[in-house]
């Protein structure tokens, strides 16, 4: 095959380089070296010239010379994006070995990752994220869970009822509604004022102060609905405060139609001073029976450590007078703090109001803290329980069970 190609190329020197010297054509017609002469047709146009050849060599250096600076971009890419890249493959491998590895890591918390010191570090960071990952999820459950509920509730009040067909129904809710809101503006007139403290911002915490506006509420509600409804008034209270902004939550637009007295001057401004007693379990004096002449004050706090004399030391400061109902007298304790919520101390004002009855009003206290209602002095009472103790400790059993039946009727007497 060698030899062939070597007579082939003979045969074309000796035969074809004589005829072109003959006609005058050039000797480099066939060049030594590999170029790539025009084609005949494109030598006829006039805007290329002949003699213009394409060099295969130089045009395979330039197509080396274009791949070389391609590949020198690629490699002059930041490292950055290769140790990204590494560092998600470990985190990968760790969330197969099992490991608490977040599932969604953003490219912040990675430079993060990689910047920690040491493995147990890393493992530590992980660790946080995934947790807080966990916790995002199941607050996104619960408000999910929740809007479902609510759109349940909706479907449910959506759904026609004979009840709320039924004309009478609405002709009756919208009846008592006007005649609770005329006892109300009746009571803005005519009424025995309430006064609500609303001092006590300062002392509590966002939440306790929450849980003090919804037991108002509830008091405001249960008041509104009572025969002889009391004025209430909310005292030293402020614009744009926490109270109010928790009130404009509960009551939404109500807020401005309700039948009270708001202002954010003191009490003691308002009325006089010999009329008001400020009710307090704090003071050492026992309220005896419930004073129509009177103005009392509760103070709007609900504290969940029982801060004692927070109060006291109010209406001392102020100079006024106090008294603490009569738990004591009447209720036989067994279990359980002596503190009322602000609802039940409205339906107990509320009762002794309308009634005098410290039995029927002392009902609204919660059954599982006391024993029994008795109409027995304190000193009596004391005696009572010293007996029932020394009953159970076994100590002169006989002889305290014929005082104890001497002096206490036969419905008291142990067994």
């Amino acid at each position: 095959m060698h030899s062939a190609n070597m007579l082939l190329r003979r045969f074309v020197r000796g035969s074809v380089l004589p005829f072109a010297t003959q006609h005058g054509i050039k000797k480099d017609l066939f060049p030594l070296s590999r170029t790539l002469s025009l084609s005949f047709c494109l030598t006829q146009d006039k805007s290329c010239k002949p003699s213009e050849k394409l060099d295969l060599d130089e045009w395979k250096k330039v197509m080396k010379s274009g791949l070389q600076e391609e590949v020198s971009e690629m490699v002059s890419e930041p490292k950055e994006l290769s140790s990204l890249a590494a560092a998600r493959e470990t985190l990968e491998m760790w969330r197969l070995a099992g490991r608490a590895v977040p599932e969604n890591m953003s490219e912040e918390q990675l430079q993060t990752f990689m910047e920690c010191p040491s493995k147990s570090a890393k493992k530590k960071y992980l660790k946080y994220l995934h947790l807080k990952e966990l916790y995002k999820k199941n607050d996104k459950r619960k408000m999910d869970e929740k809007r479902e509920r609510r759109l349940e509730a909706q479907d449910q009040d959506s759904k026609p009822d004979e009840t709320k067909k039924s004309p009478f129904v609405c002709l009756w809710s919208r009846t008592m509604d006007k005649a609770y809101n005329w006892r109300a503006a009746q009571s803005m007139i005519f009424g025995q004022p309430l006064v609500f403290d609303m001092s006590y911002e300062k002392e509590m915490s966002v939440r306790e102060v929450s849980n003090t506006v919804r037991q108002i509420v509830m008091s405001e509600s249960s008041n509104r609905r009572s025969v002889d409804p009391f004025h209430i008034h909310f005292c030293n209270f402020k614009d744009d405060s926490l109270y109010h902004r928790e009130f404009i939550k509960n009551y939404r637009e109500a807020w401005d139609k309700l039948l009270i007295t708001v202002t954010d001057q003191c009490y003691t401004e308002i009325f006089p001073k010999d009329k008001l007693i400020y009710l307090t379990a704090d003071s050492p004096k026992v309220m005896k029976a419930f004073d129509h002449d009177k103005i009392y004050i509760v103070g709007s706090m609900v504290d969940k450590s029982i801060k004692r004399g927070v109060s006291l030391a109010q209406a001392k400061r102020l100079g006024l007078e106090t008294a603490a109902l009569p738990l004591d007298k009447y209720l036989l304790w067994s279990t359980g703090a002596k503190n009322l919520t602000l609802d039940q101390m409205m339906h107990i004002l509320l009762t002794l109001k309308d009634t005098g009855d410290w039995k029927k009003a002392l009902e609204f206290v919660p059954k599982r803290k006391y024993c029994d209602f008795v109409n027995k002095p304190v000193k009596e009472l004391k005696k009572r329980l010293d007996l029932i103790s020394t009953l159970k400790l076994g100590k002169g059993r006989e002889k305290v069970e014929k005082q104890f039946a001497k002096n206490y009727p036969k419905r008291y007497k142990l067994k």
